[in-house]
């Protein structure tokens, strides 16, 4: 199926084959004529099958077939979660509309980095904005943009959005919308309590998923070997090693580990890097850069890099630390094996972590051998499972909300507690 036949303008087509797209990938087929035709859309598909070009595409030649405007008034928004891909995703849109006959300004705006250039790039207006939910509400207070003319909002990563970490900002923003827009809600997944909060700023939605259709799949090896937790870095330096890698990204937990085990690479004669939110954005912009031209062996990331970032041809991602939920999981190692290409997923897991990834592998329908390496057997005794309720499975004994709210601070510290005393 050739992208014209959707009802693209030639000038989006003939951009789309610059982007590398020969035909229209499975979301795009679903999601283009949808949004064309001004239905709102909730699009779940994998990592890597092109769900920006899915929105992008019809978003633009929406706005080009209307009147030119002076000044220019915002008129599509795309939000996501962070300062890296709102970058990508606004310069995949500036490319994608190169072409068009009726130029359209798109501004991109992140946290980070000083308000004052990208007050000055909104004077005269934008037609699209694409930004973090944190400094579109900063630009809004002081008035260098207002969000009432907007008919097309996009939600990219929507899930994150809506997650707590966003919760208060993404209402803040939905309420200086006008409430009749086009509402665009896509990522690679939906959990059911994020599923209902979604379907509640939706009307009439097209629900497209085209998760495990046949020939989809990204061809994604995973791995998990067991190690005690406080040999991870050796064995880490050992697959390195081994292997002829010429790019890998391994996340851990926390800032501290990121930084601990790259110091620990980088002196043992391994170009590591760490990449975490406390790092200037603009040295985040250049590690990125730098690690796509091969010019760092391997990144050290906390999750910041597990959400939309696209590095092409990357070989291999290694989760150092587990990641907290099986949704993350997927989001991971779906920084791999992108647009076709096969991938390698590994997984360190000791006898600590062994029940979480065992819930990880229930959520995604997996059950992964484990592999022992030679020199790296674990020694650490397995750790009981708990009763998930935290009752002890006794009917009428249920923890109540505090209870729950302590019980997940006393965990996450012992976790951050062994995470320092292991890397």
């Amino acid at each position: 199926m050739p992208f014209d036949s959707l009802g693209l303008a030639p000038a989006l087509v003939q951009a789309a084959a610059e982007s590398g797209y020969a035909a229209p990938t499975a979301i795009q087929a679903a999601a283009i004529p949808a949004i064309l035709q001004g239905r709102d859309v909730r699009g779940s598909a994998q990592t890597g099958s092109g769900k920006t070009a899915a929105f992008s595409l019809p978003l633009l030649q929406r706005l080009a077939a209307e009147p030119a405007q002076a000044p220019r008034r915002v008129r599509a928004l795309v939000l996501v979660p962070t300062r890296e891909l709102a970058a990508q995703v606004g310069e995949t849109m500036r490319s994608l509309a190169q072409h068009l006959p009726e130029r359209l300004k798109i501004a991109i705006a992140f946290g980070g980095v000083s308000i004052n250039p990208q007050m000055m790039s909104l004077r005269g207006g934008a037609d699209i904005v694409v930004a973090t939910p944190g400094r579109l509400l900063d630009l809004v207070d002081h008035n260098a943009l207002k969000l009432g003319a907007v008919s097309m909002l996009v939600l990219d990563e929507a899930d994150r959005l809506f997650d707590l970490g966003f919760a208060e900002e993404l209402g803040r923003i939905l309420a200086l919308l006008p409430a009749q827009r086009q509402n665009l809600l896509f990522s690679a997944t939906f959990p059911p309590a994020i599923q209902a909060l979604a379907d509640g700023t939706l009307r009439d939605p097209a629900v497209i998923d085209v998760q495990g259709e046949p020939g989809t799949e990204p061809a994604i090896v995973q791995r998990v070997i067991e190690v005690d937790a406080n040999r991870r870095t050796q064995l880490l330096r050992h697959l390195l090693k081994e292997n002829d890698w010429d790019r890998v990204l391994v996340f851990v937990a926390t800032q501290h580990a990121a930084q601990t085990v790259a110091e620990k690479l980088y002196k043992n004669g391994v170009y590591a890097v760490p990449f975490h939110g406390d790092i200037a954005q603009g040295t985040r912009t250049g590690i990125l850069a730098q690690f796509k031209e091969s010019r760092w062996d391997v990144v050290i990331a906390t999750d910041l890099a597990a959400r939309g970032i696209d590095i092409a041809q990357l070989p291999v991602v290694i989760n150092y630390d587990l990641p907290r939920s099986p949704t993350d999981y997927i989001h991971r190692i779906g920084r791999t094996g992108r647009a076709g290409e096969s991938g390698l997923a590994i997984s360190f897991v000791s006898a600590a972590t062994e029940a979480h990834f065992r819930l990880i592998e229930k959520r995604q329908g997996l059950h992964l051998p484990r592999e022992r390496i030679e020199g790296f057997e674990p020694t650490e005794a397995p750790v009981p499972m708990v009763d998930a309720s935290g009752t002890g499975g006794i009917k009428g004994k249920r923890p109540s909300k505090k209870d729950k709210l302590r019980a997940a601070g006393a965990l996450a510290a012992a976790q951050h507690d062994a995470g320092e005393k292991n890397d």
